[in-house]
């Protein structure tokens, strides 16, 4: 490839990670602490219509985020109240979230579809940095929020692996029990990180609808709420090898744009790749044999019981 379509590539890659980046953030913060919310992709879907229709409504693209990120966490509560107060099956539970985020968003959004928007962030050049052959472009010519997402990936890590907040959320995740004894809120920190897990999943969404392809149309997450379930596995439940893993996605759902006219190779097929490489993670990371090695929480989808040991 020529310079120029490998900086494009790289450009393009980036901002079509960018959601599953956050999405993934999120997730890790949950399965931190024990929970898993397979409902990523209905939260997704609610966080883009809520995205457009807020942005519509008031012309601020903002205040838009905000309101996302606000469904977000209301439908995650759902889970969190399902799986951590009711001691539901968290796989069930997620799997009902999914299909409710889908649906709910398919009936909001029917008088959204087609509809352009008054405001939308667009990217903005970082003077001198932009200018570097290749990756000046692709790095430091992207939105504010592309570099949000990086800043919060640093900052989740260091919360996670550096700080008390991140021990107690680790302790939580691995042996509930021990960090009741230690009077940690079992239920509080696993609360705290399923909500904020929605936050992520609705700023996602948002960015997808308001930023990535601006406007709502029906089935627009298109996967991606698994693609960033699976990338938390990818990433061994670690935010900075999240990034990593996002672009990596985000690379190979931009390169069936760029390789089906050179090589010939038919569009749904290449655009297979991603959803081939989500299964692919997947099927290695849940060996049983790789199981101990890959850094999985202990106790994750295992509902807490107090003062009750849970197998």
């Amino acid at each position: 490839m020529r310079p120029e379509v490998i900086s494009s590539v790289l450009q393009i890659a980036i901002r079509t990670g960018t959601p599953l980046l956050l999405g993934a953030i999120g997730e890790i913060y949950a399965e931190r602490s024990g929970v898993m919310n397979l409902g990523i992709e209905g939260i997704m879907a609610v966080g883009a219509v809520v995205g457009v229709a807020v942005s519509l409504a008031t012309g601020d693209v903002w205040l838009s985020f905000l309101l996302a990120c606000i469904a977000g966490v209301v439908m995650a509560l759902v889970h969190a109240f399902a799986s951590v107060s009711l001691y539901a099956n968290q796989v069930v539970s997620g799997l009902a979230l999914a299909m409710l985020g889908l649906g709910l968003s398919s009936l909001m959004g029917r008088s959204y579809v087609g509809k352009p928007l008054p405001h939308t962030i667009l990217p903005r050049p970082v003077p001198l940095l932009a200018d570097i052959p290749v990756i000046g472009p692709a790095l430091f010519y992207q939105d504010v929020l592309v570099y949000a997402a990086l800043a919060l990936a640093f900052v989740s890590w260091l919360v996670l692996f550096k700080t008390r907040w991140g021990i107690m959320i680790r302790a939580v995740g691995e042996d509930p029990s021990a960090a009741d004894a230690m009077g940690v809120n079992v239920y509080l920190v696993r609360y705290a990180c399923v909500a904020f897990g929605g936050a992520m999943a609705g700023l996602a969404g948002a960015y997808l609808s308001l930023v990535l392809r601006p406007g709502w149309t029906e089935g627009m997450t298109a996967g991606r709420g698994w693609i960033a379930f699976a990338l938390v596995i990818f990433a061994f439940w670690d935010p900075l090898k999240a990034i990593i893993g996002a672009y990596l996605f985000g690379a190979m759902e931009t390169l069936q744009f760029f390789l089906q006219v050179p090589l010939g190779i038919s569009a749904p097929l290449l655009g297979m790749l991603p959803y081939v490489a989500t299964i692919l993670a997947m099927l290695f990371a849940v060996s049983e044999t790789l199981r101990k090695h890959i850094g999985a929480p202990a106790a994750l989808g295992k509902p807490y019981i107090r003062e009750e040991k849970v197998i």
